[in-house]
């Protein structure tokens, strides 16, 4: 037994001597080292990556004003100026600052993954700077490629414009919020400047300016982070999580961006209005703005009637356009300043009728034109110089200088304003409550009274004399078949009758209508002489057959707007001409609206070419009473 002991020790004591030789203390001390310094290491990996990921669990309002991070918030703050609460900027910036996720958190953290897709400058730089990127780099790939099925990425890499857009874009939901949310701290009562979000393309892309570098205050001290450039700090708030949806994009404040023309307001005519530095090339028929904030053209044909390709027609394109740069030496240099503004419109279409001549651009004119008092350049498209001359007179009272042929003028003209189309209301009226300076239809007639020099404003016939009646006598279509009747009943009644049809030239007939009180007349173009009667006179419009009474509606709410007594005579089937040439029971008497069902011209050849009128003298003498009755009441009133 004891030699077995004796035999257990022996081999015990072999063995130590065995491993005495083979581990020598030196080596064993070294190994001993070594364990300590790997646990140290790993110890302080931890301890690092537990300061990056417990900073963001920081409350904003614990962060100190003095903090870096605070500063690096209102520093943005003040770069954006957008009006965006300062908690939110600050909460925000402390975020991007010291956000470093790995791959395990990518999907789960969602509430920083906006965050995590805006911080790849500040992870690469900081990794580089540690030494050991490779792997750290592929880490932030894969966290990147989580955020990028959400968000557009911000490379750091990617154009200035680029950012620009984007940040545009990704400020519209902020400045949304910030607008429902604050609607007491915007404004100019003290608080911040109320956000107008403009259109991206009306705006250059910021400047990216290099932001401050600031220390993370968790990091060990050689670990130094910049903070993100102003366009890439992300301002959305918490529970939004990815790019908003155009739903939400609509919902944002943006000031309206009015284009150079206006093509849907009026259903008559296109117009454009152009301030700045606009240059007129008539020979080319072009209107540009240079130096403008966006490029635009448009093609406008300056005449209002828009929807009647055959009025159309004839009216010369006239192209308006902007462009965003300034032109070379040589090129667009102004032949001629003006220090007037310019108004450009077409006097073809259908002006060879005296009643369009009128509608479309006489009135258009006034409206336009009469608030310059003169002061404003007249610009003629498809200038046709016998119409100029007919009514010479007007275009003299609107401007103080001679109007511009454009088709025949070959140089560069620069004015500050210029208006390519007229403005207009409706077919020969005004509207007072759109017109500049509250113009009206009675303004319209004082101011053609003035034009021919006429002296009665008002219809109040002189002492001892009788009302005066004007026939309009035609001297083709819609004739009045039995005139001498008409004149010897009006006569009857009380009136001084003189028949006139008119000639080319407008001022004789604009004295005679203004010598008279009364104007009787069939439908037709004679009845825009209206404007020449004094306020208060009566017109009397004789309606033929054929349901017409929508084309009277061009002569009976005018009237009335210029102060005149309005009065409307529909003929029966028996006053009409056309029995003379059809049956009774022929479809222009027993359904009229089939022949106008079938267009204009139909109705036109039968109806307004091919019609007279002979007045049942007893049916219309009343209106000759009630119209001598108003003129006299106007006697008695003044």
């Amino acid at each position: 037994m004891e030699g077995g002991k004796a035999a257990h020790h022996h081999d015990t004591a072999r063995l130590l001597k065995a491993f005495t030789r083979t581990v020598e203390p030196r080596n064993f001390g070294i190994g001993l080292v070594a364990g300590f310094l790997l646990v140290t290491c790993a110890y302080f990996s931890t301890a690092r990556f537990d300061a990056i990921h417990i900073a963001p669990l920081v409350s904003p309002s614990e962060t100190r004003i003095g903090s870096p991070a605070t500063a690096a918030a209102a520093g943005s703050k003040s770069q954006l100026d957008l009006g965006v609460p300062e908690q939110t900027l600050s909460r925000e910036g402390s975020k991007a600052e010291v956000l470093d996720t790995d791959s395990d958190d990518g999907a789960g953290n969602k509430d920083l993954v906006h965050d995590a897709s805006l911080a790849d400058t500040k992870k690469d730089d900081t990794f580089a700077r540690d030494g050991d990127a490779a792997a750290a780099v592929e880490a932030a790939k894969d966290d990147d490629d989580a955020a990028g099925a959400l968000l557009p990425r911000l490379s750091a890499n990617g154009t200035q414009e680029e950012q620009g857009v984007l940040e545009d874009q990704e400020l519209l939901v902020p400045d949304a919020l910030a607008a429902a949310n604050s609607p007491n701290k915007s404004g100019n009562n003290g608080g911040s400047q109320p956000v107008v979000q403009s259109d991206p393309a009306t705006i250059p892309a910021p400047v990216q300016q290099t932001p401050p570098t600031t220390t993370i205050p968790e990091a060990p001290k050689h670990e130094e982070a910049k903070a993100p450039p102003a366009q890439q700090i992300p301002l959305v708030p918490e529970p939004l999580k990815q790019q908003p949806g155009p739903e939400e994009v609509a919902t944002a404040p943006r000031r309206e961006w009015k284009p150079l023309c206006d093509m849907t307001s009026n259903r008559r005519i296109d117009w454009c209005e152009l301030d700045g530095d606009v240059r007129v090339h008539g020979a080319k028929a072009t209107v540009t703005m240079v130096g403008a904030a966006r490029a635009e053209e448009w093609r406008i044909r300056p005449y209002p009637r828009k929807v009647d390709p055959n009025a159309m027609r004839h009216v010369t394109n006239i192209t308006v356009r902007s462009t965003m740069t300034l032109p070379g030496a040589g090129e667009g240099e102004c032949a001629i300043k003006h220090s007037v503004p310019a108004l450009l419109f077409s006097d073809r279409g259908y002006t060879g009728n005296y009643f369009h001549a009128y509608t479309d651009v006489i009135l258009p004119l006034f409206l336009t034109a009469k608030q310059y008092g003169g002061e404003v350049q007249l610009l003629v498209s498809d200038m046709q110089m016998w119409w100029i001359g007919k009514f010479l007179p007007v275009f003299k009272s609107l401007s103080n200088y001679d109007l511009v042929d454009l088709a025949a003028d070959n140089r560069t003209r620069c004015f500050r304003h210029v208006q390519v189309g007229l403005t207009c209301h409706a077919d020969f009226s005004i509207d007072p409550l759109r017109a500049p300076n509250g113009y009206s239809m009675v303004d319209f007639t004082k101011h053609m009274r003035g034009v021919y020099g006429l002296p009665r404003g008002l219809a109040v016939p002189a002492a001892g004399a009788r009302p005066r009646l004007l026939l309009i006598a035609r001297a083709s279509t819609r004739r009045f078949v039995n005139a001498d009747d008409i004149v010897r009943a009006a006569q009857k009644v009380g009136f001084e009758v003189v028949v006139s049809e008119g000639t080319h030239e407008v001022a004789p007939f604009a004295e005679l209508a203004n010598t008279c009180d009364v104007m009787l007349g069939v439908h037709g173009a004679g009845l825009t002489n209206m404007v020449f009667l004094p306020t208060g006179g009566v017109v009397i419009q004789v309606v033929p057959l054929g349901g017409l009474e929508f084309v009277a509606g061009y002569f009976r709410a005018p009237s009335r707007d210029m102060g005149l007594k309005y009065l409307e005579y529909r003929i029966a089937p028996a006053e009409s001409t056309l029995t003379e040439q059809y049956p009774a029971d022929h479809p222009i008497f027993t359904d009229p609206d089939g022949v106008k069902s079938k267009g204009w011209e139909s109705l036109k050849q039968v109806y307004l070419d091919k019609q007279d009128v002979r007045l049942d003298l007893k049916r219309f003498r009343p209106l000759l009473k009630k119209a001598i009755a108003h003129i006299r009441a106007n006697k008695l009133q003044h």
